[in-house]
C-alpha cells in the first residue's frame, strides 16, 4: 500500500508522505491536536487528543471557516460566509448545521475519515483503479491516564523500530518521535504536533503531560 511492492518492485514509499502530510494538515482544521503518529508500509499509528473545549469555544465563522478549508459546504453557509442576510428560516437551518460542523470537528471519525478518503483517492487515481484502499474501518482505544498515554506513544515512536524499518528514532522517517527529534536539538518543539511539558501548571496552554 504505502511500501515495496514484493512482486513487481516499485516503491509506492511516496504514499507515506502522503498520509504524514495529510495528517499535519487536518490537525491544523480540527479541533483534533496529534500527540504522536508513525506511518508504517501498511497502516498507521495515531494517538491524537480531542479537543472538545476548542470546538465549543470557537464562533460560528470559525467554525464555517475551517469546515469549508475541507469541504464546500452549503449554498447557505456559503451565503453567510459571503455577508449575505438570511431569514428566519435560512438561520435557523444554517444554526442546526454550524452544530453539525462543530460536533464533527471534535470527532475522531470524521478526523480519520476525511484522511483515509483523502489518501485513498490519491492511490486509486495513480493506480487507474477504483474501489477500496484501506482494508476497514479504523480501530481506537481510549487513554484515560498519564501512564497509558506514555506507554501508548512509546509504542507508537518505536513501532518503524520494531518492523525493522528504521534503526534508531531518529532514522525513522513519517514519523512524529523523528520531528519532535529535531526540533530538540535546536531546543524547540514542533509547531505541527502538541506540546510537552513535564509539569504543567494552570496558567499553561494546552500541553501533553510529558517531559
Amino acid at each position: 500500500m504505502c511500501g515495496d511492492h514484493k512482486v513487481t518492485g516499485k516503491s509506492y514509499e511516496h504514499r507515506r508522505q502522503w498520509v504524514e502530510d495529510k495528517l499535519i494538515e487536518l490537525a491544523q482544521v480540527f479541533c483534533i491536536d496529534v500527540c504522536a503518529y508513525a506511518v508504517m508500509s501498511n497502516h498507521t499509528h495515531v494517538v491524537l487528543y480531542v479537543d472538545d473545549a476548542k470546538a465549543n469555544r470557537l464562533n460560528d465563522k470559525a467554525i464555517l471557516i475551517r469546515w469549508h478549508k475541507l469541504f464546500k459546504g452549503t449554498l447557505l453557509t456559503q451565503k453567510y460566509l459571503q455577508g449575505d442576510k438570511l431569514d428566519k428560516a435560512q438561520q435557523f437551518f444554517l444554526n442546526r448545521t454550524i452544530a453539525d460542523y462543530r460536533e464533527r470537528l471534535a470527532d475522531i471519525s470524521w478526523f480519520m475519515r476525511v484522511l483515509n478518503e483523502d489518501v485513498a483517492r490519491k492511490a486509486n487515481k495513480e493506480d487507474n483503479c477504483t474501489g477500496r484502499f484501506w482494508e476497514g474501518r479504523f480501530k481506537s482505544q481510549a487513554l484515560l491516564d498519564e501512564a497509558a498515554l506514555a506507554a501508548c506513544m512509546a509504542y507508537v515512536d518505536l513501532n518503524p523500530i520494531r518492523a525493522k524499518m528504521a534503526k534508531t528514532p531518529e532514522d525513522s522517517n513519517h514519523t512524529s518521535v523523528q520531528k519532535r527529534i529535531k526540533a530538540a536539538k535546536k531546543a524547540k518543539q514542533p509547531k505541527q504536533l502538541i506540546r510537552f511539558a513535564g509539569s504543567p501548571r494552570k496558567h499553561m496552554r494546552k500541553v501533553c503531560p510529558l517531559s
